[in-house]
């Protein structure tokens, strides 16, 4: 067991991957003599050299259309986006071919090819540097998605999305890159599809991922101040969802809510309120709600604590599902 920041962990994820098999390359811009903007691919470079960490041009669709090239040839390349909405020109690229080459060859061939994307708000940045484009991708057949929440979790999930035979779209919370945490270096707990429990109660499940992990945590500490236990489940996996993990939380609880930073129509939480809604309409006390980023552009810096969900709306939410 050792303490790591999540971004420390995912650079001990790439260097255990790469160590293992010397078919891994990294690709993307300004990773390489500078580390990337966030630094989790800093040191890489000089231990594997410029072959295997490739700083790119400014180009996202070539930066992707350039490792399905690398992963048609047996290399299993790992693609930095730079930011969340920097992915978009490279979208094409990636629901077009990345998505559906294994369909397409009748499962012949796989492109094994993960694509690391910061997400989420937070952090005071500029314009298309605080996105949360999960959805996108989410509804995309052919992509496994997940998202990690702590360094544990970030070391074992970009190991495990490596291996896989896949593609994985893998979103990291950038506001979260400095919080700390152990890591078990000696063997996963999860598989990459599994949700976890990160606190347990009887009285209502909370389901989130990444970002609003500790959002979620902390506002679960605040309702048993007041007397009521809240599960927080962190998803990880958001396509596919672990429906099992979530089944038994709600059969128990009776009652749930989703939070998440993207946006409310159409985003991973309605989904889940559908299905939920499917599966145990008789058993529920309440509505599924919803706590999400609300459906406009992602406001300027200095108003971005108005439009992320917060303990606040989570509480507000937990209440209103009690009010039923």
């Amino acid at each position: 067991m050792t303490t790591l920041t999540l971004a420390k962990a995912l650079n001990a994820g790439l260097r255990a991957s790469m160590d293992d098999d010397p078919k891994v390359v990294l690709m993307g811009e300004d990773i390489g003599a500078l580390g990337g903007v966030f630094r989790i691919t800093e040191g890489l470079r000089e231990d594997f050299g410029p072959d295997r960490v490739i700083d790119t041009p400014l180009a996202e669709a070539g930066i992707v259309g350039a490792a399905i090239g690398l992963a048609l040839r047996g290399y299993r390349p790992v693609v930095e986006i730079q930011f969340d909405g920097f992915v978009f020109p490279a979208f094409d690229q990636i629901v077009n071919q990345l998505a559906r080459y294994r369909s397409r060859t009748h499962g012949r061939v796989s492109l094994p090819v993960v694509i690391r994307i910061p997400f989420g708000g937070g952090i005071g940045a500029a314009e298309h540097h605080s996105e949360s484009p999960e959805s996108y991708f989410v509804h995309t057949p052919g992509l496994q998605v997940v998202s990690c929440a702590t360094p544990h979790d970030a070391y074992w999930l970009i190991r495990q999305a490596i291996a896989c035979l896949d593609p994985v779209i893998f979103f990291e919370p950038k506001r979260r890159y400095y919080a700390k945490g152990d890591v078990d270096l000696a063997a996963p707990d999860l598989a990459m599809q599994e949700a976890r429990t990160v606190r347990r109660g009887d009285d209502l499940t909370v389901l989130c991922y990444g970002p609003m992990v500790q959002t979620c945590l902390d506002a679960a500490k605040s309702a048993a101040a007041e007397g009521r236990e809240l599960e927080v489940i962190d998803l990880r996996s958001l396509a596919p969802f672990d429906m099992a993990t979530i089944r038994r939380s709600v059969h128990r609880t009776h009652r749930a809510i989703v939070v998440h930073e993207a946006h409310r129509t159409l985003g991973p939480g309605a989904e889940l309120a559908a299905r939920l809604d499917e599966e145990f309409f008789a058993e529920l006390a309440a509505p599924v709600l919803r706590v999400a980023g609300w459906d406009t552009v992602y406001p300027p810096a200095r108003s971005e604590m108005h439009y992320l969900p917060t303990v606040e709306r989570v509480l507000d939410a937990v209440d209103a599902s009690f009010s039923y």
